[in-house]
């Protein structure tokens, strides 16, 4: 008798759903963030040293870069709670009615993973606006013939790098923030 039957046969049937949601969406939650959100943070540490290292460092980089770490820094909390949403998965297949994880403390953990998502996304949104703003206005001030005494002017590799960060990160809280809002309407009904 395989694993799968003998969880078929002891648990009713919208307990089994609720354990194969929070399996499936936890597991996809957890590797699509963490894919993201490896390459964010990697990006982020690799470019963040030379744009400081510039000599035209201002506060608005500063700002973007600092609110793209914060986003990466909530990013790993909401993957340590997709994790979780997997292990509850698992631990609802138990027999024991008693020894399952409760229903509005697993809704709760997806409400708090929803909120971390969300502030995420916001620092996320708030950094990449920035930097796209200062490199939009290196862009506006270089003069019509597009030669400049000063190449901190032009727009470099490196400012595309930062806002590629921000946009992976984006999109990894924008994953969270879905599978949290599936979740949380397959376990509600």
């Amino acid at each position: 008798m395989t694993r799968e039957s003998q969880i078929t046969q002891s648990l009713p049937p919208a307990i089994q759903k609720v354990s194969r949601n929070l399996q499936l969406w936890g597991f996809w939650s957890f590797w699509l963030q963490l894919v993201l959100g490896i390459i964010s943070a990697v990006t982020l540490l690799f470019a963040t040293p030379a744009l400081f290292e510039a000599k035209e460092n201002t506060r608005g980089i500063q700002f973007g870069i600092f609110s793209a770490f914060i986003s990466v820094l909530l990013l790993t909390v909401a993957i340590v709670l997709a994790f979780r949403y997997g292990k509850i998965g698992r631990k609802i297949e138990n027999r024991d009615p008693a020894l399952r994880p409760k229903k509005s403390e697993t809704i709760r953990l997806i409400r708090i993973g929803l909120i971390f998502n969300l502030v995420g996304m916001l620092f996320a949104i708030i950094g990449a606006e920035t930097l796209v703003g200062l490199a939009l206005a290196k862009l506006l001030t270089l003069a019509p013939q597009l030669i400049s005494p000063n190449p901190q002017q032009f727009v470099n590799s490196l400012d595309l790098l930062i806002i590629q960060a921000n946009t992976n990160t984006i999109t990894a809280h924008f994953t969270g923030i879905v599978t949290s809002l599936i979740l949380l309407d397959r376990i509600s009904n």
